[in-house]
């Protein structure tokens, strides 16, 4: 039998970032370091990998980015080799190092279509290795952590914190713990190499089946879908500018309670009805929609939907829009990948 591994995959982000001094926290080079240089930081990582099983890590470079310019062909190898990692019966777990900018969206993707039967564990840095600061290193040492507890599900570790994937989003544009839970907080703390479970764990939904991974891996790019804000003197002209030129979806995020300024939302029932896929949800950075029978999203996974199904609640009238209980970001990642196999 062969020994198992935590296989490390590197993406590059601030976590592998470099600074011409060791003071410079920002206006730095995302995605410069190797993952096997992030690894070299942190000596005593094969001890903690091991474990108990005496797992070994493995190292592969994915893409060395900015996460600000994720785009589907990173996020295509991304998902084969956590794909290949799952099948592999070798694979203990897998550590993602990832720009903070979009981990959120990527911890989503990964959570909705893959629905992870091992621990698949995201992680970050808010300052680049070069700095005085740099808490890229007890990030990964905390990520390497969490994989090795072999919890399954997509997770996100910084600060000492994890977080589920459909909760995590990053909340600030400097601080250290920039990454927080919308909904109910953290599911765990990392607390010297332990890792403290509050009793949280994430949902586990049905995954998505070999052909249609197999369709969404072979698409070229996905479906173009935009995210509209709602507020205060807004008109119908992003949204007309928007159809005009083709947009495929709509993700509003509403004011409130996904309330749309009536402007906008007749231009988007005039969009619906010329066939763009219109969800609307809330910009609050906490709390979701109130009010909508939840109870049909569990009845569409219960008649073989996923987890991006039991999130839409699809209107019961015409004149109005379907709504989606999640954050605008990770609402946008779930229409794209629903037009992309449906």
């Amino acid at each position: 039998m062969a020994q198992e591994k935590i296989v490390i995959l590197g993406t590059g982000g601030t976590i592998a970032g470099q600074a011409q001094s060791s003071t410079q926290g920002v206006g730095y080079k995302a995605g410069q370091l190797s993952v096997a240089g992030l690894l070299a930081a942190v000596p005593d990582l094969p001890q903690l990998a091991a474990g108990r099983t005496g797992a070994v890590l493995d190292a592969v470079q994915i893409a060395q980015i900015d996460s600000k310019d994720m785009d589907w062909p990173v996020w295509r190898s991304l998902l084969q080799a956590v794909k290949a990692g799952l099948e592999d019966a070798a694979t203990q777990a897998l550590v993602i190092t990832h720009g903070t900018d979009t981990l959120e969206e990527t911890a989503w993707l990964l959570q909705a279509v893959l629905q992870p039967t091992k621990a698949v564990v995201l992680t970050c840095a808010m300052r680049p290795a070069t700095s005085l600061q740099a808490d890229g290193p007890q990030n990964l040492r905390d990520a390497v952590a969490v994989a090795a507890g072999d919890v399954p599900g997509v997770w996100v570790v910084a600060a000492g914190e994890v977080h589920a994937a459909r909760e995590a989003l990053k909340v600030h544009p400097y601080r250290l713990n920039a990454l927080r839970s919308y909904e109910g907080g953290p599911c765990a703390y990392v607390e010297e190499s332990r890792v403290r479970w509050l009793g949280r764990a994430a949902v586990q939904y049905p995954g998505w089946s070999a052909a249609r991974l197999e369709q969404l891996l072979a698409c070229e790019e996905l479906p173009w879908v935009e995210i509209v804000q709602s507020g205060a003197l807004q008109s119908a002209r992003a949204v007309n500018a928007l159809v005009a030129a083709g947009v495929q979806g709509l993700v509003v995020a509403g004011t409130g309670n996904g309330t749309i300024h009536q402007a906008l939302e007749q231009a988007l029932l005039q969009a619906r009805a010329k066939g763009v896929n219109v969800w609307h949800t809330t910009r609050c950075l906490e709390g979701q929609l109130v009010g909508l029978s939840v109870g049909q999203g569990v009845a569409a996974v219960q008649a073989g939907g996923d987890e991006i199904a039991a999130h839409v609640i699809k209107a019961r009238d015409v004149g109005a829009l379907d709504a989606v209980l999640l954050p605008p970001s990770k609402a946008r990642i779930a229409l794209m990948l629903q037009l992309a196999c449906s």
